[in-house]
């Protein structure tokens, strides 16, 4: 077989660094807007619908605390390939109309996208040492593009083209057939073998790191909003008066136009020996746009604070997954935190889309969601301030 030349390796990484992340939100940011026509064709409860949200953060939080292990043994490339293959058999199963079914195939859409979720930040960290913002940016902006896309074509999928919610879901599978395809040439990559000082193990635990449980709790209450909010928001706004359509796209319109700064924020954040700035920029925008929400039931305020919050959402994705790369030493460190943070992290967000669902069963305003939103948030930007320290996990704590 024919060596390639490094240029067209690099290529290849970056373009399959890519696809990979098209697939990380849209199996999931799909549902959102189908919530209703699954529970009235399933007849199951609010509570039970978000759960479908649920289940795939119970499975992350399941499977990243076991990924850094699975890549550290297989390999990183091969662990996401399989993730690939695992993703596509969730989306086939979940094509079965029931709700067994649906459940099942979403757990294992949460586990393949779970894998690849880990372990491409420490891909990010031991083949990009140094460009950690750049690729971060690259690999964050496909993410939300994406995730945006899945939402936008759920409603035009399902009730346009009149190919109902089961057919709209698996639409996607496609998706992960094409990134599986461009990720092979990476299957050659030999698997690196375990160094216990680089991966953290000949020194203290990672879960006695402050800095290695504030980057977690960060990850894990703007996971709780990001969540709740592709699940619900449409919920709320048909709440707010808007028609169901409308509502729908305003999942899309808060993801898109996050855009700019899902590009943006990475790149800064390595720039800054800390990163306190733009942790204020976060809870400003996500607060103004949340309060905005609160008070308004104007179509254009609404469309302005569902934008605003877009930007905080998009920002502090992109840095919670750059703090996993700039608060760790080294690609197996990286990992390490990734695994943690995503593991702890999104066992708190799966707690978001089915107490969201229950709170709006109970209570008569939709208003109760976004004032309980206000409050994580509050709690993410304390996190946010110590995860955003200028020291790596196992650095000695001076502040």
């Amino acid at each position: 077989m024919k060596k390639q030349p490094p240029q067209t390796k690099k290529i290849l990484l970056i373009i399959g660094i890519m696809f990979v992340a098209f697939n990380l939100r849209p199996a999931i940011t799909g549902v959102g807007p189908l919530i209703s026509s699954i529970r009235t064709d399933l007849g199951i409860s609010y509570g039970a619908a978000g759960f479908i949200t649920t289940l795939p953060l119970i499975s992350f939080a399941v499977f990243s605390f076991l990924a850094p292990k699975l890549g550290n043994r297989f390999g990183y490339e091969r662990m996401v390939f399989m993730g690939l293959v695992t993703l596509m058999i969730g989306i086939a199963i979940r094509y079965i109309a029931t709700a067994p079914t649906l459940y099942t195939g979403t757990a294992l859409v949460g586990i393949g996208i779970a894998i690849s979720n880990v372990l491409l930040p420490g891909i990010i960290k031991d083949r990009y040492p140094g460009r950690i913002g750049l690729m971060t940016a690259v690999y964050t902006t496909s993410m939300s593009v994406f995730s945006a896309v899945g939402s936008g074509l759920s409603i035009p999928l399902a009730k346009g083209l009149g190919l109902g919610w089961e057919n709209a879901l698996f639409a996607w599978v496609l998706l992960a057939l094409i990134a599986a395809f461009l990720w092979i040439p990476q299957l050659s990559r030999p698997v690196k073998k375990d160094d216990k000082q680089t991966a953290g193990l000949g020194g203290p635990p990672i879960w006695k790191s402050k800095i290695a449980w504030q980057v977690t709790i960060f990850m894990g209450l703007q996971s709780f909003l990001f969540y709740s909010l592709i699940t619900w928001l449409p919920e709320i706004m048909t709440g707010k008066g808007l028609g169901i359509a409308a509502a729908g796209l305003m999942v899309s319109t808060m993801q898109l136009s996050g855009l700019p700064m899902t590009f943006l924020t990475p790149v800064l954040a390595d720039r800054f020996r800390n990163q306190r700035g733009l942790i204020i920029m976060i809870g400003t925008l996500y607060l103004t746009g949340l309060t905005g929400m609160l008070v308004s039931t104007s179509t254009a305020w609404l469309t302005g604070s569902v934008m605003l919050m877009g930007m905080g959402q998009a920002s502090s994705i992109s840095l919670a997954l750059t703090l996993l790369g700039l608060r760790a030493a080294n690609a197996r460190e990286s990992a390490a935190l990734s695994g943690m943070a995503q593991s702890f992290g999104y066992a708190l967000a799966a707690i978001g889309p089915t107490m969201i669902g229950i709170v709006i069963d109970v209570s008569a305003t939709v208003n109760v969601p976004i004032i309980i939103f206000i409050c994580i948030l509050i709690m993410m930007v304390l996190a946010g301030f110590g995860a955003a320290r200028d020291q790596t996990i196992f650095e000695r704590q001076t502040s």
